[in-house]
């Protein structure tokens, strides 16, 4: 499960937890919480343990624990209709089809949080959707899989100063600097 495609979120949260020395995890709010700081910014990291259709579950009370503002959160997720390795930010939007954002919006007083797509591929085929996926990433993926975490990590406290178009500059330039 840790290696499949659908966790990109995660294991993207765990680089740059990892890369900022943040606490070490504990359960709370339904889901794995670390705290750190990025760019002087003070962060918490959440990782949803309810289903992935659930996750608004854990990011609502969190929110409203930290009182947190919708454009205050960001959320890393996977992205079928982006090539492998490709990333794009935005704030606010729709789920389309994402069954995790969907939950989120459902739970935040507005859709207007910030969203980290990481290219995950789509397999061509409609019917191996859901195979591809749930699917772990081949051992061939992991040249590209360890480059782009680690430009995540790196390019982080750009993303923390709120400057996407930054962050996805310097996570493509560190991507193929490797």
């Amino acid at each position: 499960m840790a290696r499949n495609r659908h966790n990109i979120g995660f294991m993207a949260i765990d680089r740059i937890a990892y890369h900022y020395r943040f606490s070490p995890w504990r359960q709370r709010f339904r889901g794995m919480v670390a705290e750190g700081q990025i760019g002087g910014e003070k962060i918490l990291a959440l990782k949803p343990l309810t289903y992935m259709n659930a996750s608004g579950e854990s990011v609502q009370p969190a929110a409203a624990f930290f009182k947190l503002e919708p454009g205050d959160i960001t959320v890393f997720y996977d992205e079928l209709d982006l090539a492998p390795g490709k990333v794009r930010v935005k704030r606010g939007g729709g789920a389309a089809g994402h069954n995790g954002l969907r939950s989120i919006d459902a739970h935040l007083p507005t859709p207007d949080y910030w969203r980290v797509r990481i290219g995950i591929g789509h397999p061509g085929d409609k019917a191996r959707v859901l195979g591809h996926v749930l699917g772990n990433f081949p051992k061939a993926d992991e040249d590209w899989l360890v480059t782009l975490l680690d430009s995540l990590a790196e390019s982080a406290p750009l993303l923390a100063a709120a400057q996407p178009e930054a962050f996805m500059s310097r996570v493509a330039l560190l991507q193929t600097e490797n």
